[in-house]
């Protein structure tokens, strides 16, 4: 049986790659997004298949009707993909509360209200998948992405429980970590006043100006491994995507594995008894 697919974020890049992915599947998808015209040649080639949903993920109270209303229409929900995100630059310091609390509301707090949204259904039809799309910034962090790989890093936490909570009901958790794709990602990032303090992340300042060079990825291989990852026997609970993305956190669990044993016979050895 045909799927039905609710993407966040889907007028634009990696969104966009997985709706088309599903669409050449067969798949039914609710595009949702901030400015849904950007689905309207999707929805114009294919209009049995895709809709388009006007849904700003900040706006936490609109996820339930959001959620209940696709139910009504399309009976179910079997992928729930929250992709709708931005970038940020900026210092720790620099970084101001509003600047922080905003992207959580992006990154955090309304894919989270989406996840409480669709897992009643979910639940009551004993399967369905829930992608996450992290970035290999969920793994691992450079100067002056202190903000996005907080969020990242967040998301990751709370669906690695979530895995963990949903699978007596056959319910798939997909984190997924992108290095650099050729996506609008970069466009709509905001960053903080550059306070002239921290030359590392000048550095980072200019790549993000930079944009992507010609060694980012192809968004629709992305998409084609994300549902390949869905269908396998095992879903993994974590997919790198990239070259680059690989190597970052195959080198930051290498750091960690050596920070962890250079300390290790103290560390252990820190109980009443010890």
């Amino acid at each position: 049986m045909n799927k039905v697919w609710l993407i966040t974020g889907a007028g634009s890049g990696l969104g966009r790659a997985v709706a088309e992915a599903a669409v050449a599947d067969g798949d039914v998808v609710v595009g949702a997004a901030r400015r849904p015209e950007g689905l309207d040649d999707l929805v114009a080639a294919h209009p049995d298949q895709v809709e388009a949903l006007r849904l700003d993920v900040a706006d936490t109270a609109a996820a339930e009707p959001a959620v209940r209303d696709v139910v009504a229409r399309h009976g179910r929900i079997d992928v729930l993909v929250n992709n709708a995100g931005r970038g940020h630059v900026g210092a720790f310091e620099e970084t101001t509360e509003d600047e922080l609390r905003a992207l959580f509301d992006v990154h955090v707090f309304g894919p989270a209200a989406l996840v409480r949204a669709v897992l009643p259904y979910m639940r009551s039809r004993r399967s369905g998948s829930i992608v996450q799309m992290s970035s290999m910034g969920g793994q691992t962090s450079y100067p002056g992405f202190s903000a996005y790989s907080g969020t990242k890093f967040a998301l990751e936490g709370m669906s690695e429980a979530l895995a963990g909570e949903v699978a007596e009901y056959g319910i798939k958790v997909l984190v997924v970590e992108p290095g650099a794709f050729r996506t609008s990602l970069y466009d709509g990032t905001q960053a903080s006043a550059d306070g002239g303090a921290y030359a590392t992340v000048g550095g980072t300042r200019a790549m993000v100006d930079a944009g992507f060079d010609e060694r980012a990825g192809d968004p629709a291989k992305a998409a084609a491994l994300v549902l390949a990852a869905l269908e396998a026997g095992r879903t993994p609970l974590r997919l790198p995507l990239g070259d680059d993305s690989v190597s970052a956190v195959l080198d930051h669990l290498d750091q960690v594995r050596e920070d962890v044993l250079a300390w290790e016979k103290r560390t252990r050895r820190t109980g009443f008894r010890d």
